[in-house]
């Protein structure tokens, strides 16, 4: 049964491959192609599958005036083949691993038909190398991953729908600062998930600043009749790299100096803090003197917190000193 399978997406793969008039593929080319998507056969099988079996079927036409022959289909022909083939499905297989960490719930619900199909897929095709591949490879989070945020499905379904047809909508939201609800128009601009959490990019009623909105705080949603406020200068790559997600303490960077035990020297060694970083050899010890420069973020804070007696910050002194503060915070709450 799984040969019979193995043979059928071959043929559907194929015929995926094959261009209509005036393109053309060779045979050699055809040939190729199949073994980058992980169905190796020989010439003389594929010419079968071309002359004797497909285009029998199909309304296939070989090009034999010259050699290598050439193989296309008829102008007017109408393909609505089966787009999954092996490479694809494993691609899913692996993206739903990396991603039932990152995105909400209800999406990963949403794309579950897909993933079921690709797993089964790959099940059923245990001859082909790269349905193997899925059960030796896996991907996990640097560090440790919460458990994303819920999602009302309605919610979700609604921002989505008003960010792609540019409407405002009409919300109920919990403020984390106020530890209340509130009655908000919003005017959808982006989307970004971020770890655990997926934060709505969205001017509120006639106001032009971005603010961020975590989608589980959204309580209700629906359409509005106001308006939608387009923000033409509004690029979300430039917002997301202004650091607006790294909760910046300052427009400038500065110079991070840093003495630095040998595990983290590995470390950085290998994967950089900064593009502009140098690790050299302190005297008479096993530790090294980082200097790099980095953003004025918050992340960079923390990250070097995590780093815990592993790290000790010289410059900028703002940094030590408040490394220092946490430091003796902590102590503290252990002094009993």
């Amino acid at each position: 049964m799984s040969d019979l399978r193995d043979t059928l997406f071959r043929y559907l793969t194929l015929l995926q491959l094959i261009p209509r008039y005036p393109g053309r593929a060779s045979t050699p080319v055809l040939k190729e192609k199949l073994a980058e998507r992980g169905f190796n056969i020989d010439t003389r099988s594929l010419q079968r599958d071309l002359r004797d079996r497909l285009s029998m079927h199909f309304p296939l036409t070989c090009d034999d005036s010259q050699k290598p022959y050439r193989w296309y289909f008829d102008r007017e022909f109408q393909c609505h083949l089966p787009a999954l083939d092996v490479p694809s499905a494993l691609t899913l297989v692996l993206a739903e691993e990396y991603l039932k960490g990152l995105l909400p719930p209800v999406v990963i619900g949403q794309l579950a038909p897909q993933f079921t199909d690709a797993r089964r897929l790959l099940d059923e095709l245990p001859s082909n190398g790269l349905s193997r591949w899925a059960q030796k490879v896996r991907a996990i989070p640097n560090g440790k991953a919460l458990i994303p945020a819920e999602l009302d499905e309605a919610v979700w379904q609604i921002v989505t729908e008003a960010l792609l047809t540019q409407k405002a909508i009409d919300v109920t939201y919990l403020s984390r600062s106020s530890e209340s609800q509130k009655a908000l128009t919003l005017h959808p601009q982006g989307l970004v998930s971020r770890h655990s959490v997926t934060y709505l990019l969205a001017t509120v009623n006639d106001y032009a600043d971005i603010r961020q909105f975590a989608l589980h705080r959204i309580k209700h949603a629906a359409l509005s009749d106001t308006s939608w406020n387009a923000q033409p200068q509004f690029d979300i790559d430039g917002y997301i790299q202004g650091g607006a997600f790294g909760y910046r303490q300052g427009e400038q960077e500065v110079i991070l100096q840093a003495d630095i035990a040998r595990p983290v020297a590995w470390l950085l060694q290998e994967t950089p803090l900064a593009e502009e970083q140098s690790i050299k050899p302190l005297p008479n010890t096993d530790w090294q003197r980082l200097t790099a420069r980095v953003p004025d973020d918050q992340q960079t804070l923390w990250w070097l917190m995590g780093m815990g007696a592993n790290v000790k910050v010289l410059e900028p002194a703002a940094w030590r000193e408040q490394l220092k503060a946490t430091a003796e915070q902590v102590l503290a709450q252990y002094a009993d």
